[in-house]
């Protein structure tokens, strides 16, 4: 037996064919375009995510019995609008999770609506990249657009209605709307009201390993398999990457270190941070999560490189950075290239360098891009501890984790061992997970993550690095206060 792990990432779409004792068979990937409109704007045609799958997954099954496929599942980006009218065509492109245009009407949910009331209402309360303020804009921006909306749903979840036909959505991606009566699992009422909107217009809300359907005649004809292939609900791309890395029951942690950086811990029991900078979300387990999300992580590594150094080669300029520099740099990054979202909350955020001299080089540089990254995750940690969770290790994924000197920055910057995962398909090796599970192969999503998952490789950290960076966590932490008034006056002159 076979499943099809989807990964719908912001910049492509990963997909990984899995077998049935857990081995990957094969991986394919497709690239899709990103627009950003205006400055903090982000947006994408979801005809182009289903393009890409619709062309990845005949390359993932050459040479493969795809008889053999029995379930199919899905990790997705988070929190995006995908607005289809009473013909199910979608009405605009898609307003991303890494969005910043909705500012007003967060202040607006915020301060006019209340967080108390928020936070009562879905566990959580608004941030700029959430569904709820873009449903708010688009009904005070594009007022014709928002009247002819049908259906509202999440990438992911597209994807799925086009290839069985189902609205629907699960319970990790929906917690991220601001739609959702997190702690019990169904639509807000309230926030519906508030965001004038029914729930007709609302997708059919699943577990993530429940079958939502089996793919229609015409989606199977283009993808090479049987109409009775089973496609399960899925997750939000943090919850499957949880799940892909084994970070499954109460009292785990996930990190993840990919377009965007999280840190997931899980619960078994539903909770609220209260001081509202981490999310409170249902996980794809049937339990809850935690979770902080910096909006920047890995992509400020790719900026840096590919569009400041104008390279690529991630190594070699790594290998510039002196192992006895560590903990010493004299150059501060703050890595608000989208805005930031914990714990700060703060769409008028910017990248900013800080602490540069004459004799401060191209390495310097690089060092602090990576450590700047680890400080905003730490600073996300720093609420989770705040709150008594005590985090003692974590699972580490995402693109970045692939670097041996980036996990042992960051390992240092939280002073915790760091777990690298065998498999290292975070959201695309949960998702087939999910679907093995939805499949029958095992029955219940913590039995899947036992016997598939393990660690490969522990980073740990050295008291005296710890030390060090500990001092200089306590210096960048002040960079942001300091810099506020100034991305306020930028913001206003945008």
């Amino acid at each position: 037996m076979y499943t099809i792990g989807i990964d719908l990432g912001t910049s492509a779409v990963k997909l990984l064919l899995m077998g049935d004792g857990g081995e990957i068979v094969r991986i394919a990937s497709r690239e899709y375009p990103i627009e950003f409109p205006r400055p903090g704007w982000s947006q994408q045609d979801p005809e182009d995510w289903w393009k890409a799958v619709r062309a990845g997954i005949p390359e993932l099954l050459e040479g493969v019995d795809a008889g053999q496929v029995r379930g199919i599942g899905a990790g997705g980006q988070m929190h995006g609008l995908v607005a289809l009218d009473e013909n199910d065509a979608v009405i605009r492109p898609a307003i991303l999770w890494n969005d910043g245009r909705t500012q007003k009407q967060v202040e607006y949910l915020n301060e006019a609506i209340g967080r108390e009331k928020l936070s009562r209402y879905t566990a959580n309360i608004a941030f700029a990249g959430f569904t709820a303020p873009k449903l708010l804009w688009m009904r005070e921006n594009e007022p014709e657009l928002f009247g002819r909306i049908r259906k509202i749903m999440l990438p992911k979840d597209y994807i799925n209605y086009r290839l069985t036909g189902v609205h629907c959505t699960d319970y990790s991606d929906a917690s991220g709307m601001l739609l959702l009566d997190v702690e019990r699992k169904c639509w807000s009422r309230e926030m519906l009201d508030i965001c004038g909107v029914t729930e007709a217009q609302l997708p059919r809300l699943y577990e993530s390993w429940e079958t939502v359907g089996t793919l229609l005649p015409e989606a199977a004809a283009r993808l090479g398999l049987g109409t009775d292939v089973a496609v399960c609900a899925g997750a939000g791309d943090n919850a499957a990457a949880a799940v892909g890395c084994g970070a499954v029951g109460g009292g785990c942690c996930n990190i993840s270190l990919g377009t965007s950086g999280t840190v997931f811990i899980t619960s078994d029991s539903f909770g609220v941070d209260r001081q509202n900078a981490l999310h409170s979300f249902a996980h794809a387990d049937g339990g809850y999560h935690l979770m902080g999300c910096i909006l920047s992580a890995a992509s400020c590594n790719k900026w840096w490189q590919e569009e400041v150094l104008g390279g690529g080669d991630y190594q070699g300029e790594e290998a510039r950075i002196a192992p006895e520099r560590l903990g010493r740099n004299d150059v501060y990054y703050l890595p608000y290239l989208m805005g930031e979202r914990s714990p700060h909350n703060d769409p008028a955020a910017r990248g900013t360098f800080a602490g540069l001299r004459m004799d401060t080089g191209r390495a310097d540089m690089t060092q602090a891009v990576l450590e700047g990254v680890a400080f905003a995750i730490r600073d996300c940690v720093e609420v989770a501890r705040g709150q008594g969770i005590d985090i003692r290790s974590s699972r580490v994924c995402g693109g970045g984790a692939k670097s041996a000197l980036w996990r042992t920055i960051l390992s240092n910057v939280l002073g915790i061992p760091l777990e690298l995962p065998q498999t290292e398909q975070g959201p695309g090796y949960g998702g087939a997970m999910l679907a093995a599970v939805a499949c029958g192969a095992y029955p219940d999503v913590k039995t899947c993550a036992r016997k598939l998952t393990a660690v490969k490789d522990v980073t740990q950290p050295e008291p005296g690095l710890t030390a060090a960076y500990e001092k200089r966590y306590r210096v960048w932490r002040k960079l942001y206060p300091a810099m506020k008034p100034f991305y306020q006056a930028l913001a206003e002159e945008e």
